[in-house]
C-alpha cells in the first residue's frame, strides 16, 4: 500500500468512517484493545542489556552508546503508546523501525568481528563462546522487532484496520489457514475469530528461524520478508558453526 493510501486509510479510522460490518469485524479482533506495549519494550531492554554485556572488543562504539540510543527511542515510543498500541504518527514508526534496524545493526558488527575474533587459534575460547550465545540471542529478538513491525502496517493497522483496508501480509501463519480444519481447530482461524498476530507470534517466527536456519510453520510472502528471514537465517547459522567448530577444537587440542 502506498504513503497516500495509508495515510487516507488512517484518516478513516480517525474519523470512524467505517462500515457497519468493517467497526464489527474489528472489534472482534483478538487485539481489539490495542496490542500491549510491555511484551516488545521488555526484548528491547533483553537486547540492550545483552548488547552491553559483549566483551568490550565486539562492541562498535562505546560500551553504553548503543544501549542509550535504543532507550532514548523506547522511551519516546512508549510516550505515543504507554499501555496498548492504538496511536501511530510518521515519526512513531520511523523510530520503531529505526530501533530494530540498529539492535539488527550493530549485532551484525559484533558478528563480523565475532567471526574474525574466533577464526585466530590464539584468541581464548570460552569468553567467546558465551558473546556468541549473546549476539545468537540478539539477532532473535532484533529480528522478531522487524518482522512485528513490518508486517500488515505494523501493530497499530493490525489493531485498527480492516482486512479489506490493510496492507498485504509479508508473513502467512497457520491460523491464516486452518478455517477448513476440524472444529476445534478451525475455531481459531483468523477468518473466523478474529485473530491476528502479536509480537509473541513474531517472537517465535523468529526463534525457529534461528534454530531451524529457515521458516517451520510460519511462510514469508513477500521478497522483503524472504530476504530478511534469509538473512537472520545465515547469520544464526554462522553463529552455530562457528561455536561448533571452535568447541570441537577445544575438545580435540
Amino acid at each position: 500500500m502506498s504513503r497516500r493510501a495509508r495515510r487516507r486509510y488512517n484518516r478513516q479510522v480517525a474519523n470512524d468512517e467505517l462500515t457497519g460490518a468493517e467497526k464489527k469485524e474489528v472489534a472482534g479482533r483478538r487485539s481489539a484493545r490495542g496490542e500491549h506495549r510491555l511484551p516488545p519494550a521488555i526484548a528491547v531492554v533483553v537486547a540492550g542489556l545483552t548488547y552491553a554485556l559483549l566483551p568490550s572488543d565486539l562492541l562498535l562504539a562505546p560500551r553504553f552508546v548503543i544501549p542509550a540510543l535504543e532507550a532514548i527511542l523506547l522511551v519516546a515510543l512508549v510516550i505515543t503508546n504507554p499501555r496498548r498500541m492504538t496511536r501511530e504518527t510518521r515519526w512513531s514508526r520511523i523510530a520503531s523501525i529505526a530501533q530494530a534496524t540498529l539492535v539488527i545493526g550493530t549485532n551484525m558488527v559484533a558478528l563480523g568481528i565475532l567471526v574474525h575474533a574466533l577464526t585466530k587459534p590464539s584468541t581464548p575460547g570460552g569468553p567467546l563462546l558465551v558473546a556468541a550465545m549473546q549476539v545468537w540471542v540478539t539477532n532473535v529478538i532484533g529480528f522478531a522487532l522487524l518482522y512485528w513491525e513490518l508486517d500488515r502496517g505494523g501493530p497499530v493497522a493490525r489493531w485498527a484496520v480492516p482486512r479489506s483496508r490493510m496492507q498485504a501480509a509479508e508473513w502467512r501463519f497457520s491460523q491464516d489457514e486452518n478455517h477448513d480444519a476440524v472444529t476445534e481447530v478451525a475455531a481459531s482461524a483468523s477468518a473466523t475469530s478474529g485473530w491476528m498476530p502479536t509480537f509473541v507470534d513474531y517472537l517465535y517466527v523468529s526463534l525457529t528461524n534461528s534454530s531451524a536456519f529457515s521458516p517451520t510453520d510460519t511462510m514469508p510472502l513477500s521478497s522483503r520478508a524472504k530476504v530478511l528471514m534469509g538473512v537472520q537465517a545465515t547469520a544464526a547459522l554462522l553463529t552455530s558453526l562457528l561455536v561448533i567448530a571452535r568447541a570441537v577444537g577445544s575438545l580435540t587440542g
